[in-house]
């Protein structure tokens, strides 16, 4: 039987890395656009070290933990880039923003389906893998969409600003300057358990089974 604190400290694991990732994902694609600021600036790599964020990939999560969150998650110290030097001025935003995300997703899906198809007698010989696939796919798939929610500092308000600009220029100013304590409120309220529902909804179309 697999112990709480092992289950706890391997799904921290798991959400570091895949925060990690999630900023590779925006690094990368601004750089195959022609920035290479993130290169310069060493975020190009998988050291934990050169990502971390005090408060959102070490306090906040084990804050979560602490206080029996039914949700996990965090953010590592954003990549760098410069819009200015891409190639494609017109969708270059969009591209690196959903990014991010779209890497989580497609984690998910990939470990999803080995998940979705592994022999019944391996799933009933083998619980701790079968734990260990349901972490990696139900994190990504909620840092996916959380990163979606259209709140800065979140990836989904860069979209939604970049796809529609008329719209960003009267809600742009507000939301950078309180998206960060909207963001707050919901996660303490209560109020992203409907994203999360969401998540558990692609959980089961990927998997087949519930989280």
């Amino acid at each position: 039987m697999i112990s709480a604190t092992v289950v706890t400290i391997f799904s921290l694991v798991i959400l570091l890395f895949s925060i990690i990732i999630h900023e590779l994902a925006h690094g990368y694609t601004a750089f195959s656009l022609g920035d290479n600021t993130a290169k310069y600036a060493g975020r190009l790599t998988l050291n934990p070290i050169k990502h971390l964020d005090l408060f959102g990939s070490i306090l906040l999560p084990f804050l979560l933990f602490a206080t029996g969150s039914p949700v996990m998650f965090g953010w590592a110290k954003p990549v760098p880039v410069n819009p200015y030097n891409y190639k494609d001025q017109k969708w270059g935003d969009v591209k690196v923003s959903i990014a991010g995300p779209l890497s989580n997703f497609s984690l998910a899906l990939f470990f999803g389906l080995i998940l979705r198809f592994l022999p019944e007698a391996f799933l009933i010989s083998s619980p701790g893998i079968i734990i260990a696939l349901t972490y990696i796919v139900i994190i990504n798939i909620w840092l996916g969409v959380f990163n979606l929610i259209p709140i800065p500092p979140l990836d989904g308000s860069w979209i939604l600003f970049s796809i529609f600009p008329n719209w960003a220029k009267q809600a742009e100013m507000f939301l950078k300057q309180y998206g960060f304590f909207i963001l707050i409120l919901l996660i303490f309220s209560g109020g992203l358990n409907w994203f999360y529902r969401l998540a558990v909804v692609i959980f089961y179309a990927i998997t087949g089974m519930l989280p």
